[in-house]
């Protein structure tokens, strides 16, 4: 081997091993192989045995091609080996292999599938539309709406109906529950119970245009006692804007009006009915915003407010061309929904 190629084998195998340290490392947010809930276990139990599975068949399988490599390799003035044609009893043995393999992954797989599709009894029903690039959700027995971050009791399944606004999308929480995707004029479902307090990350897993990247989301699992709470305070309706805030979310002839887009339950008479943009009524108690990827702080609304595609490819929300005056007045009203 000349050293040339020595230095690219010690390059190859240095990313090798930096690639394998980087996948084998903890703590991460969106782990499926950290379950944290029923569902996402169950998704785990089948995981792990058709994992090692494909673990043996790889080195079996690759492990004949090394060793036929080497056996067979040509030297110099070696005889051509003698060829092998119509082995009946290795034909039939790697065909009966492989099937009876699959037949065996395929009882616990099919078991599964049907157990996660069943509906769940005394589970807390939440809808959820997918729109380019944020989430609608609304708890229909509850009468909330909010987006971006579902709130749920921890300890009780949820059972998540889901649709798309425009485009196919994809639900996934990995620490909760599988992928399911998300499709216009339909209704997929899936069930997600969280075992403890705490913030689940999650995303859109389905390409679905230019700030797919930007379209993530978030459950927050509560207490009983602490979900109750959140729902009492999202039930209330938002307090009236002061006259000059009224007026800029009305618009003017130049330019659009929040109420276009938005909704603030209470506000229906000034025009704020929206569909369009995420249900704002209380915007102010949320973590996140625009699709959860910004921090909602005064200073990140703000930035959005001034030039909202600027700060999210593709965004539907135009730069209003807002002074810093009214960017500050909105600012103030909107952190104020608690």
């Amino acid at each position: 081997m000349t050293a040339r190629a020595r230095s690219r084998l010690l390059i190859a195998l240095s990313a090798g091993l930096v690639f394998l340290l980087v996948a084998c490392g903890g703590g991460l947010p969106q782990n499926t192989l950290e379950p944290a809930g029923p569902t996402s276990r169950t998704i785990d139990r089948l995981f792990d045995p058709v994992f090692w599975i494909a673990v043996a068949v790889f080195v079996v399988v690759e492990g004949l091609l090394v060793y036929a490599v080497i056996r067979f390799r040509h030297r110099p003035g070696a005889a051509v080996p003698v060829q092998v044609h119509g082995n009946r009893r290795m034909e039939i043995a790697w065909t009966i292999a492989p099937a009876v393999l699959l037949a065996v992954i395929a009882v616990p797989t099919l078991v599964t599938i049907f157990s996660l599709y069943s509906t769940p009894k005394n589970a807390l029903t939440i809808e959820v539309t997918g729109h380019q690039w944020w989430w609608d959700v609304k708890y229909p027995s509850l009468g909330v709406e909010t987006a971006n971050e579902i709130h749920v009791p921890a300890g009780q399944k949820i059972f998540v109906k889901v649709t798309s606004y425009d485009v196919i999308h994809s639900f996934w929480i990995p620490r909760l529950a599988g992928k399911q995707d998300l499709e216009p004029g339909k209704i997929n479902h899936l069930t997600l119970e969280a075992d403890a307090p705490g913030t689940y990350l999650g995303q859109c897993a389905e390409y679905c245009g230019t700030s797919h990247a930007n379209m993530r989301m978030r459950v927050i699992a509560q207490a009983r006692s602490d979900f109750d709470t959140w729902v009492s305070a999202q039930r209330r309706p938002a307090p009236q804007p002061p006259a000059n805030v009224l007026t800029i979310m009305r618009g003017t002839p130049t330019r659009q009006s929040c109420g276009g887009c938005h909704t603030i339950n209470g506000l229906e008479e000034q025009g704020l009915v929206g569909i369009i943009g995420p249900n704002l009524t209380h915007f102010g108690s949320r973590t996140t915003f625009a699709g959860s990827i910004f921090p909602n702080t005064p200073q990140e609304l703000a930035a959005w407010l001034r030039d909202p595609p600027a700060r999210k490819a593709g965004a539907d929300m135009p730069n209003l061309g807002l002074s810093q005056q009214q960017i500050q007045a909105l600012v103030t009203y909107l952190e104020g929904l608690k």
